[in-house]
């Protein structure tokens, strides 16, 4: 009929491997502790003044720290336990 390669669907995988449900798992905490630090920080933003004469920021809420690493890993490991603990429960 004609000359186009034919159509492929893509290979579904309903079962992921460990290594795989730990990478979602860091993705997803990596994701929620960005999106907990932007809402944090906009709200420092909305609540800070400046002072007219110096042009200073005057607050009396401080600017939240940035996650790093360790926040991540540790919100991850806590997402991991949830999982591991949920087939358990019925």
């Amino acid at each position: 009929m004609s000359n186009l390669p034919e159509m492929k669907l893509p290979e579904v995988k309903f079962n992921k491997n460990g290594y795989e449900i730990r990478t979602d798992i860091l993705h997803l905490a990596k994701d929620l502790v960005a999106q907990e630090y932007t809402y944090k920080y906009q709200g420092w933003e909305m609540s800070a003044k400046r002072d007219d004469k110096t042009g200073q920021i005057v607050t009396s809420v401080g600017m939240p720290e940035f996650p790093g690493l360790d926040k991540v890993l540790e919100t991850a490991e806590k997402m991991y336990a949830f999982v591991n603990a949920a087939g358990g429960r019925k």
